[in-house]
Order: C-alpha cells, then structure tokens, then sequence
C-alpha cells in the first residue's frame, strides 16, 4: 500500500498541474484568435468570355527597295550641266566596318602561381578603380589591366601601377575575336 506522504505528494502534482494547465485559461478571460487569411493561386485562370482578337498581316519585303551596302553621297556634279536637267549624283560606296577588328590594348601586370595571390591582388586594384581581371594560363595566374582602346591611358597607368604593385606591367594588343 501506498503511504499518506505518497498519496498527498501526487495529489499535490496533479493539483499544481491542473493549475499551471487550465488556471491561465480560465484567468485569460475574453481571448481573441487571429485567423491568418489565405489566398488561394487558381490553377488554371478564368478567361473573360471578351478576348481582344488581332489580325495577322503578311510581312512586307523590302529588300528590293534597300541597297545591299550602305552608301554615302560625296559629292554633286554641278558644272557644264543645264539648269533644267536634275543633277547627276556621284555615289562612293562605304565598306561595312567591323567593330571587333579595331584592336584594343591590354596591360599584363604580372603572373603569379598561388592564384589566391593574384585574386586578392585583383580585388585590390578594383577597389582602386582598376579594370583588373585573372586569367589562368599553363599552371600560372595573369593578373591583366584593361582593355582599353587608349593605348596612351593604359601606359599611364603602368607607371602608376608600377607604383602600387612594386611590378612594371607589359603593354599588349588585345583582339577580342581570340583574347
């Protein structure tokens, strides 16, 4: 049989239980529950039974009316020409320019083997305003300025970087077809 102390001891348990347990409730009084309202995302969207229609045109040619290759005027014929007749036109024609065959300059400003070397180096010339990237290369990291199409830009900033760096820089032609 159990003692009295057992009996009184679970008694008191369960009595302080219920107390911490439904005491608050009751105490609480009037309480307010906050019901989070949710949108649901239909699956598939309600089509309004007035749709905009567009019609289809067939598409215009106009490459018999436009020259293959830009032209540019140079210069009208106005002597010995009667001021009756229209004047005859001299038309020079201008080759298409190709924007990535004009060279570019780079400065090579040293290759390092630790590339985190040559990253932290480059983060700093960032930070001062440099154009500065990594290139790895045959085991070694480049540390490259530029490009630039100022040639005369990028040897004034080999002085300077020559400056920072302690390491006097190269100065080479960049070709953006095979960098």
């Amino acid at each position: 049989m159990a003692s009295k102390f057992q009996n009184r001891l679970v008694g008191t348990i369960i009595l302080v239980a219920v107390g911490v347990i439904v005491l608050p409730d009751v105490l609480d009084g009037k309480k307010t529950h906050y019901k989070e309202e949710i949108a649901s995302i239909p699956l598939k969207p309600e089509l309004d039974s007035e749709l905009e229609s567009f019609e289809i045109l067939d598409p215009v040619d106009d490459s018999q009316s436009l020259p293959e290759t830009p032209i540019e005027v140079v210069e009208t014929a106005s002597e010995g020409v009667a001021d009756d007749q229209p004047l005859p036109v001299v038309v020079k024609e201008v080759p298409e320019r190709n924007e990535y065959q004009d060279t570019a300059w780079i400065v090579q400003l040293m290759a390092l083997k630790n590339a985190d070397n040559a990253k932290n180096l480059v983060k700093d010339l960032q930070k001062r305003g440099y154009q500065a990237h990594t290139k790895p290369e045959n085991g070694f990291t480049r540390v490259i300025i530029g490009p630039d199409v100022s040639k005369s830009k990028l040897e004034r900033q080999i002085l300077e970087l020559e400056k920072i760096t302690g390491s006097k820089g190269q100065l080479l032609k960049f070709k953006p077809l095979n960098p």
